[in-house]
């Protein structure tokens, strides 16, 4: 970077960025209306226990309709405090009193939530033929979809007594493991020739144009958290420990599985993904990283080449409002409907872009609840990628909006799916780029996607692996850090193949993941998701009938349908292995184009 550019992206937070308001859930954390709302839910959700504790399988399917209504309006108003403690933490994590705040709405949301738990249970133990006569009803079977899949958990639950227990203990166990994970990476400091950074702004350093200043951040960043590695060895231990005794006690038959369960979706479907990407390795990963290496004239790469820029790429700063024009003009070219719901985002504070100490790392859309609207978290540097991540949080706000009408338990969709409209949106985003592009620009594009496609799709899946691996070591005894490492190196070189040394420091970036602390399994979603619009824009490129309309049912409809039949009216199915290969042949066919041009 030169010192022009390097100017212009420390002068880019202050001059461009929005910050996002969160008065339309709140105004603030003293807001007597927190308050308010907290004493409200908790007066209904005792009410609500004491009135139909026991009574569900007797209601007419009416009457239950009603009362799971109730239940809803509990669950909203519980989620709108929980969305606005969550985004003032993550706002800034560093700030203890944001953080006593964040700690107080949790404890006392979870102390509501114990007079419903038995809800879920009791509609559970309903016998399935007695529900289907209830359901018979309208009413009732408006939640036909939010009944079936809570019911995919009945085998796994437990008693009434340990549910409550399980759940009101969350707050000391793995919630207070996350949250000593989020403030430790939050408060943690990088020294990088002379300057102070944090975690976010180093990793952003490993996409340098300067190979040293990139070489001296992953070294910077493997001798940080190789400091704290015994912390962060404790918590993915203490975690890995504590879902294997919920797993063994809800007879889950293996770590991923309810993640599996949660999506949605098979565990079979889930492992014809991973094995065929696993098996795609050759092809992919390692086929573009040996051009890589041969672009930036290095015999080997090194961990942090791993996203350097490539030779004639300007590596240009791109301004925020630039960015907005790009990326809303390319939804608007595919639909002027999501552009117009997309533009709400930009005309309105609802997007943090920052870069601010304290502020959470990475990316995400929160949906918050659906009387409100999504708010979208970024850390905007001004690069091409964070281009593409405003594409992708973009779609995922479109979508929660668009789905909010489901109301607050059937507007989520699973994880599986919940990145369709968002690797979508970035896919729109990139087509429209390409196409106005030069030959010469042309190939740097492609080059970035393909890159993007392959973190997105081989990293992904190799998390997943490394996780598997983890979980299933952990259940014969604790984990020293040293082997964690291990099995870190071991998927990292299968994955992104002989090009690839890979210095010592490298065995701790593990630790910096936070989907591996949050989310358990959640990575595979990304891959999954990749993979399936790849297979969606092929349909939409084919001129498909109708595609955009009923591309955008497919997102009004949330979670109220399942993969199968969210594919079906685009001839596409999931389960059928032949499906992934169908989208990991995009990614090929980009590098193709990419080996055909440097000939």
């Amino acid at each position: 970077m030169n010192d022009a550019t390097a100017a212009a992206t420390q002068a880019l937070p202050a001059a461009t960025l929005p910050a996002w308001d969160l008065s339309d859930l709140y105004a603030s954390a003293d807001d007597p209306a927190v308050a308010a709302d907290l004493t409200l839910a908790e007066q209904m959700a005792k009410s609500f226990a004491q009135a139909h504790g026991g009574t569900l399988a007797s209601l007419s399917g009416a009457a239950l309709a009603a009362v799971i209504a109730a239940y809803e309006r509990i669950q909203e108003i519980l989620g709108r405090v929980a969305s606005y403690a969550q985004l003032l933490f993550a706002g800034d994590s560093t700030d203890p009193v944001i953080g006593r705040f964040y700690q107080t709405v949790n404890e006392r949301v979870t102390a509501i939530s114990s007079d419903l738990i038995f809800f879920s249970l009791e509609l559970n133990r309903v016998d399935d033929a007695l529900l289907e006569a209830k359901l018979a009803d309208p009413a009732l079977a408006r939640y036909r979809p939010w009944l079936r899949d809570l019911r995919v958990f009945r085998p796994h639950q437990l008693s009434d007594e340990l549910e409550k227990l399980n759940h009101e203990r969350d707050l000391t166990a793995n919630a207070a493991w996350v949250r000593l994970f989020e403030e430790t990476v939050a408060a943690m400091r990088i020294e990088l020739n002379g300057e102070t950074l944090t975690v976010s702004d180093t990793l952003n350093r490993l996409s340098d144009r300067d190979r040293s200043v990139r070489e001296g951040a992953g070294k910077a960043i493997g001798a940080a958290f190789g400091d704290n590695i015994r912390l962060f060895s404790l918590i993915t231990n203490t975690l890995a420990k504590d879902k294997e005794i919920e797993d063994n006690w809800r007879h889950y038959p293996r770590p991923a599985s309810l993640r599996n369960r949660a999506n949605m979706v098979e565990d079979e479907v889930v492992d014809a993904l991973a094995t065929a990407v696993r098996q795609s390795y050759p092809r992919l990963s390692h086929r573009y990283y040996r051009m890589k290496a041969k672009w930036l004239g290095l015999p080997k790469l090194q961990h942090w080449d791993r996203n350097a820029p490539l030779p004639n790429d300007d590596d240009r700063l791109i301004e925020w409002p630039d960015a907005t024009k790009q990326v809303l003009g390319a939804y608007r070219a595919f639909s002027p409907e999501l552009a117009k719901v997309g533009q709400d985002f930009f005309d309105k504070p609802w997007i943090d872009a920052r870069l601010t100490p304290g502020k959470s790392g990475g990316a995400f859309a929160h949906p918050t609840v659906p009387s409100v609207h999504p708010y979208l978290l970024l850390n905007y540097h001004g690069k091409a990628r964070d281009v593409m991540t405003l594409a992708h949080e973009l779609g995922h706000g479109v979508h929660q909006v668009l789905a909010a009408p489901r109301g607050a338990l059937m507007s989520h969709t699973p994880l599986t799916l919940a990145e369709t409209a968002s690797v979508f949106g970035e896919m729109l985003t990139f087509r429209s780029l390409l196409d106005t592009a030069t030959p010469g620009q042309r190939r740097i594009m492609l080059a970035a996607k393909t890159e993007d496609m392959l973190n997105t799709v081989v990293r992904q899946v190799a998390f997943y692996q490394f996780e598997t691996l983890l979980h299933d070591e952990r259940r014969s005894g604790e984990l020293l850090p040293e082997r964690i490492g291990e099995l870190w190196m071991q998927v990292q070189a299968e994955s992104l193949g002989p090009t690839f040394e890979f210095t010592p420091e490298y065995s701790v970036f593990w630790s910096y993941v936070p989907h591996f602390i949050h989310s358990p399994f959640y990575v595979y979603a990304y891959a999954f998701g990749d993979c399936l619009v790849n297979a969606l824009y092929a349909v939409f490129q084919s001129g498909h009938p109708g595609f955009q309309a009923k591309y955008l049912d497919m997102l009004r409809a949330g979670g109220t349908k399942r993969h199968r039949e969210l594919l079906a009216p685009f001839g596409l199915d999931a389960s059928d292995p032949a499906f992934w290969n169908k989208g990991l042949d995009v990614i090929s066919g980009f590098i193709d184009e990419l080996e055909g041009s440097a000939q």
